[in-house]
């Protein structure tokens, strides 16, 4: 095995990401991907506008303290005198215009929490806005005055809804309760409550079949005395509609019956508003268009036929990717990638991918690490929700428990069986050469891959809540040993929102894995299983927990077991930090016996929330650490660590 250099007391990994950046002079400023980070960004400052007559005002706002928190602000942020009290107002009659606009603005913001008896004042230089005329002249600087009495809330004392939907008997079809919208007799009488329910009783007949459904007529009346409001709402079904010819426009080298085939509706089948939203989940997967609708006809036809309108945007027809990778212990890493999205108009792709790693580390080029690949996907292939997928790969790496050198292969499906769940099944084979605790060996390795993955979080890369599993299953055979084996991998995650507004989350995560049917000196390396690193137990060097031999090299065994607690906080909307505890054993049977010691690390970490996702910076000690772990360990990247 190759001994690189390593770096200590820490190691410190992270990603140098090649995009669009920009440093601005002086260099106060970082824009990432379009997003400022830090700073005032070149983009900001190009979006500033230059008024040929700029007006400025200064700013009261007065809301009666008896109203609650919650509704004073958001009486403020519906309020543009108060968003933009800071910046210039384009001459006497964009004051006024603002002015004016407000109590409409604030009035709906009252209605939205259900206050409809309140009173709204705003005075500019101590006139009522609403008595200035459009060309009013004003001082360079104004003195605006909004007061604003929300007086009590009203409830619901009745909340009507005529001709509702009958009870759906699919229970695929399913709507949100009415208790959820808020329009029930007795609650607050808030106008968004009124709009929700609105749209559920709409969406109620749409999955029936009604695709035309509508809202008839809606009554509101408030009883000012009483403090009351009366609701009423009449719906209109209309007809039952069945799908009727699907028309595909703006393409160009996409072939249009392939997008309609991707639709996955078939002409006379009943309308199903579900129906479409997995058709604009399917059109995005292809990863062909910058932009697709799907547009109803604005009328049904006497036979009872919806057409359906395809209008899509096609990408570039190839992409070009560079990244690069910076490790104190596995030094500088390139990576880069080709793309071709749309090879015989199919939305059929091929990835081609070479990496480069280890340089620094070491400075013989026979130690750096080398991978290419290249991954054929095919969309559609049996049904509109399968991809044919195949890959092929040669790859040299050099890592803490063994070096390897193998090609290999691998074709399979992919099925999006829901929203939430994703079927994988594949047949695979490798060949390669390996250097570890046992030695300098070989294998040939050939089998058969299925996985299942249900994904109920509420965002990929900073959930708050919801459930992650994933089960995978892998036999295979060896032929260099003779040996039939099989390799076992579930993993499950959780998500608590303590807050209930996502910012404080209670986080776990369990890993377990089992391999059956060889000893660890008959198992190839790579599918033995280790623990530590930034996505296992932090703390520890990547792939450094394991079985230790008897000349006290490490090796992979044959059965893991890992868990992760972390507390997330965020502060403001930028910043946030979270406390962590992990645990992970190795075994060396195929179920773990806990012999060996268990490997704790514990830490703490910084959030950076952007547009792409949670930049991390977590800080880990290892309790137990091993001959080749530092007293602590640094980890860098974008998203939760799980």
């Amino acid at each position: 095995m190759s001994n690189r250099w390593k770096f200590r007391p820490a190691h410190l990994g992270f990603a140098v990401l090649l995009g669009t950046v920009a440093l601005p002079h002086p260099a106060l400023a970082l824009e990432l991907f379009g997003y400022c980070l830090i700073g005032k960004c070149e983009s900001q400052a190009n979006d500033a506008v230059e008024f040929i007559d700029p007006r400025f005002y200064s700013l009261t706002f007065d809301v009666d303290p008896d109203t609650p928190e919650k509704v004073q602000d958001a009486v403020k942020s519906s309020s543009q005198l108060w968003l933009g009290r800071d910046a210039a107002v384009a001459g006497e009659a964009g004051i006024i215009a603002r002015s004016k606009g407000d109590y409409r603005r604030i009035l709906a913001a009252l209605y939205d929490s259900g206050y409809y008896g309140g009173t709204i004042s705003i005075t500019v230089n101590g006139r009522e806005a609403a008595d200035l005329p459009a060309f009013q002249e004003l001082p360079t600087s104004s003195n605006i005055a909004v007061t604003v009495e929300a007086g009590p809330v009203y409830r619901f004392s009745s909340a009507a809804v005529e001709n509702r939907a009958p009870e759906n008997p699919n229970p695929d079809d399913k709507t949100i309760d009415l208790d959820e919208t808020g329009y029930i007799v007795g609650e607050e009488a808030k106008a968004a409550s009124i709009r929700k329910a609105g749209r559920l009783f709409v969406e109620e007949w749409r999955q029936q079949g009604y695709a035309k459904a509508e809202i008839a007529e809606r009554v509101a009346t408030a009883v000012h005395p009483d403090k009351e409001l009366n609701v009423r709402m009449r719906m209109a079904p209309g007809r039952r509609a069945s799908y009727g010819d699907i028309t595909v426009s703006g393409t160009e080298r996409m072939d249009p019956d392939f997008v309609a085939y991707m639709i996955g509706v078939e002409p006379g089948a009943e309308f199903d508003p579900d129906d479409l939203e997995r058709a604009r989940k399917r059109l995005d997967r292809l990863g062909v268009f910058s932009s697709r609708r799907i547009e109803e006809a604005a009328e049904i036809s006497a036979s009872g036929l919806l057409p359906l309108s395809v209008i899509v945007n096609e990408q570039k027809l190839r992409r070009i990717g560079l990244g690069a990778t910076l490790s104190s212990v596995d030094g500088i890493g390139i990576q880069g990638y080709w793309l071709h999205r749309n090879l015989f108009g199919k939305a059929e792709s091929l990835r081609l991918e070479a990496n480069i790693g280890g340089l620094g580390a070491t400075f013989q080029p026979d130690e750096f690490d080398y991978s290419l690949g290249a991954t054929f996907t095919k969309p559609g292939f049996y049904n509109p929700d399968t991809d044919l997928i195949s890959n092929i790969f040669a790859k040299r790496d050099f890592n803490e428990t063994f070096d390897e050198t193998s090609a290999g292969a691998s074709l399979g499906f992919k099925s999006y069986y829901s929203d939430k769940i994703t079927l994988s099944a594949s047949g695979f084979a490798s060949y390669g050469k390996f250097d570890d605790a046992f030695g300098d060996r070989r294998f040939l390795t050939a089998g058969f891959q299925s996985d299942i993955v249900y994904d109920g979080r509420d965002s990929k890369l900073d959930p708050t809540e919801g459930f992650y599993a994933r089960f995978d299953a892998r036999p295979f055979y060896e032929w260099e040993f003779g040996n039939p084996a099989a390799r076992f991998e579930a993993e499950a995650r959780t998500y608590y929102d303590l807050s209930d507004d996502g910012r404080t989350v209670l986080a776990g995560r369990v890993l377990a894995g089992s391999i059956v049917g060889q000893s660890i000196s008959e198992t190839p390396p790579d599918l033995l299983f280790t623990a530590g690193g930034g996505n296992s137990v932090r703390g520890y060097s990547h792939k450094s927990i394991g079985i230790e031999q008897a000349d006290g090299d490490i090796s992979g065994g044959r059965s893991v077991l890992e868990t992760s607690l972390e507390l997330r906080r965020k502060f403001t909307e930028t910043l946030g930090a979270v406390a962590f505890l992990d645990a992970g054993i190795v075994g060396e049977d195929a179920f773990t016996d806990f012999s060996n010691d268990v490997k704790l690390g514990v830490g703490v970490g910084l959030r950076y929330y952007t547009g792409l996702g949670p930049i991390r910076l977590d800080v880990a000690m290892p309790l137990d650490p091993g001959k080749d772990d530092a007293g602590f360990a640094i980890y860098a990247g974008i998203g939760q660590a799980f």
